[in-house]
């Protein structure tokens, strides 16, 4: 075993704009050690998210702030190397909270076993993590889709956005997705399966969107806010919801957060905009961890994964996320 632990840790926080190399501190440490009621766990790929980027900012927010000098938060999953917990065993595949490192120890009770016979290890970051767990419950639970109906999902080849199209389209909803740029689009349509996809990066958005919704829109599930948001508020049936998912247009910027400007669209509608954190339902994840795991067994929904090599390429990964730099679910193997 390695007699280092290469971690990467929260240097400072960062001002406006995409978090920069002087963010972070990349270092090899001491191993941790497990002690009573805890697992050390070899981290062999983690999860890169869009929600970082609020997790190091100061302030209130859903979950406590990433501290400066600690580990970056982050979902992993890993082999058990050793274990003082009665629950786990050396060579178990869990996941967890690890954050960004090649070893971490954790207690017991916050990790669980996960079955590789299911779907390889990336598979449950994505999918069957926590981006599949935040698509299932916005979807059906917030959202609530239903046969017939028209979906429309922003950042549509993204980790969230892709599954909620698939799932959507399973149950029997017509499907629209927006991405930036042609391979992206054909990917969302001729892969996933969605009706139609708009490049947001052409010229005439909204008059390809307008077209491709000729119903109007019953559930829209946001995950960029900004101008698509708005875009799509102009085109609600009567009584339809927005999933307030993300906001991911303006987590580098928070001037560009402001309000929809024609947010009364709602009251035209009598429709519903909510916001929602997917660690409410997490007491309901193996139910649509299973459901999910049956669609990529029958092959009714796929999985992408864009996995960078190496701790130190995180940072240079973490800026690709925010503009649009990566296809398909961002992960890191150590």
């Amino acid at each position: 075993m390695t007699e280092t632990n290469r971690t990467v840790r929260l240097a400072q926080r960062p001002g406006v704009g995409v978090p920069g190399p002087d963010t972070w501190t990349i270092a090899d440490e001491a191993m941790p050690e497990a002690s009573d009621g805890e697992v050390l766990v070899r981290v062999d790929y983690v999860s890169l998210d869009p929600a970082m980027r609020g997790w190091i900012n100061a302030g209130k927010s859903y979950i406590e702030p990433v501290e400066v000098g600690a580990v970056m938060r982050a979902g992993g999953v890993g082999e058990v190397v050793a274990s003082r917990h009665p629950g786990f065993n050396p060579g178990d595949a869990v996941e967890g909270m690890t954050g960004i490192q090649r070893f971490a120890v954790l207690p017991g009770r916050d990790l669980h076993a996960i079955d590789l016979s299911v779907a390889p290890a990336p598979t449950w970051l994505g999918v069957l993590g926590m981006p599949g767990m935040t698509a299932y419950f916005g979807l059906l639970d917030v959202g609530q889709a239903e046969a017939g109906q028209t979906v429309v999902v922003s950042a549509a080849s993204g980790a969230v956005g892709a599954l909620v199209g698939q799932i959507a389209r399973i149950r029997g909803c017509r499907v629209v997705g927006l991405a930036g740029g042609p391979e992206k689009c054909a990917y969302v349509t001729d892969t996933l399966g969605f009706d139609a996809c708009i490049d947001y990066k052409a010229e005439g958005m909204f008059k390809a969107l307008a077209a491709a919704v000729p119903d109007r829109i019953d559930c829209y599930f946001d995950n960029v806010g900004g101008p698509i948001l708005e875009a799509c508020l102009s085109l609600l049936n009567r009584r339809a919801r927005i999933v307030l998912c993300g906001a991911i247009a303006g987590y580098n910027d928070p001037s560009k957060l402001s309000g929809p400007r024609n947010y009364m669209a709602l009251l035209v509608a009598r429709a519903r905009m909510e916001g929602f954190v997917v660690f409410d339902y997490a007491d309901r994840f193996a139910q649509a961890q299973a459901e999910i795991g049956a669609w990529l067994k029958s092959g009714e929904v796929h999985a992408r994964e864009d996995i960078r090599e190496g701790l130190d390429s995180f940072p240079s990964a973490l800026a690709d996320l925010y503009s649009g730099g990566n296809f398909g679910k961002l992960i890191v193997r150590p």
